[in-house]
């Protein structure tokens, strides 16, 4: 067997790239989402919100700016093929190094400091990176990338229902916990659910759902099931955009599910603001 070797600057170079773009240039579907949403809103102040919002998605990619103050903790997926050769320094420094380069030569704010307790000093870089791995098959390496508003990630939620809380449970726990985010997440969201897998686990999963296009369809009719009555009864909440009111508080809502123990039904609600829903992907 023939190993592909990858030199990690490669990785280094595109995890600086797509940070500066994420972070200047909102992704077509989310573009497309906002278009949609502007039209359908019945608020008259919730619609101007979403055409405010629109127009500074313009601004920032024409003038090469942040969409939003907050450009976000760097949240990192690799999935990288069993039959890749890593080359040329460690894995993470190179993660991380593409990260400092985009913060400081792009003048992104640097948000993320070394201790959560005690002396918060800033590492004014944005390093280091939240890294998730997975080792799948063939020899290409998937990269996605999020800048992860910290609003938005406050608002987040993890409960471990227990199996007699059944759909119901899930739906109730999603919806409120949307409810209680309220404006501070800065809507309109996107809403990524996991369902299933371990305490550890779950989180992360929801995180995952998130790297989807915003309004994709899952290929469980099961999922699609469960997305479109999340989806309904958390536009029926009336927070809308930025909280002014009217339909649009979220844009999509993403589920996916995994084995869990039978006595478990763990549930994970991570939030990600639209109006800088920061996604970014390749494959090297």
């Amino acid at each position: 067997m023939t190993l592909r070797e990858v030199d990690v600057t490669l990785i280094r170079d595109e995890v600086e790239r797509l940070f500066l773009d994420a972070n200047y240039v909102a992704g077509e579907d989310v573009r497309e989402a906002f278009a949609v949403a502007s039209q359908r809103e019945v608020s008259p102040l919730g619609k101007r919100v979403l055409i405010q919002l629109i127009d500074n998605m313009s601004i920032a990619a024409n003038e090469r700016v942040p969409m939003c103050q907050d450009t976000g903790t760097a949240v990192v997926f690799l999935e990288i093929g069993q039959d890749v050769h890593l080359t040329g320094g460690a894995l993470r420094d190179a993660v991380n190094e593409g990260v400092r380069r985009a913060y400081t030569g792009g003048y992104l704010r640097p948000s993320i400091v070394a201790r959560p307790i005690g002396e918060r000093v800033n590492t004014r870089d944005n390093t280091p990176a939240i890294l998730h791995i997975d080792i799948v098959d063939g020899d290409a390496i998937q990269l996605s990338l999020l800048a992860k508003g910290g609003g938005a990630e406050n608002m987040s939620q993890l409960q471990m229902l227990t199996p007699s809380g059944g759909r119901d449970g899930v739906v109730r726990f999603v919806v409120e916990t949307v409810e209680r985010a309220g404006p501070n997440a800065c809507p309109p969201l996107i809403v990524g659910v996991g369902i299933g897998g371990t305490f550890d686990s779950v989180g992360s999963l929801a995180k995952h759902t998130l790297t989807r296009a915003v309004g994709s369809v899952h290929s469980d009719p099961e999922v699609v099931d469960l997305e479109c009555e999340l989806m309904g009864k958390i536009n029926a909440l009336g927070i809308g955009p930025h909280g002014f009111g009217g339909r649009t508080t979220a844009l999509a809502v993403h589920v996916e599910i995994a084995p869990t123990h039978i006595a478990s039904l763990p549930v994970a609600v991570n939030l990600q603001c639209g109006p800088a829903a920061r996604l970014r992907r390749t494959q090297i």
